[in-house]
């Protein structure tokens, strides 16, 4: 399953996915959430804090400045780019994915 969390500013779309991201993971299912932000903060609400956030985010603006390689496959993102989150969830901090693939 593939969700998408969209809205207004402010309309609490970073907490109601860390809640639906940690419910999904606590029921055992396979969890990989994306913050995809201007202004990431999902890890803070995952719970991972403030400094492993930061870390996240300072990737994403590495990436964005050309001063780092995008990964080239799905697995490379999450283990390069990506940090676990308390209940088995899977945080990366990203601004775009080039040929995503299907499925």
């Amino acid at each position: 399953m593939k969700l998408a969390v969209v809205g207004k500013g402010g309309s609490g779309k970073t907490t109601t996915s860390s809640v639906i991201a940690r419910t999904l993971a606590r029921r055992g299912q396979s969890v990989v959430a994306l913050d995809c932000d201007s202004n990431p903060n999902l890890g803070i609400s995952l719970g991972i804090g403030d400094l492993e956030t930061e870390r996240l985010t300072s990737m994403r603006e590495e990436l964005d400045e050309g001063n780092e390689e995008h990964a080239p496959t799905w697995d490379t993102l999450l283990t390069r780019y990506g940090a676990d989150a308390p209940d088995g969830v899977r945080l990366a901090v990203v601004s775009r994915i080039e040929n995503p693939e299907p499925g």
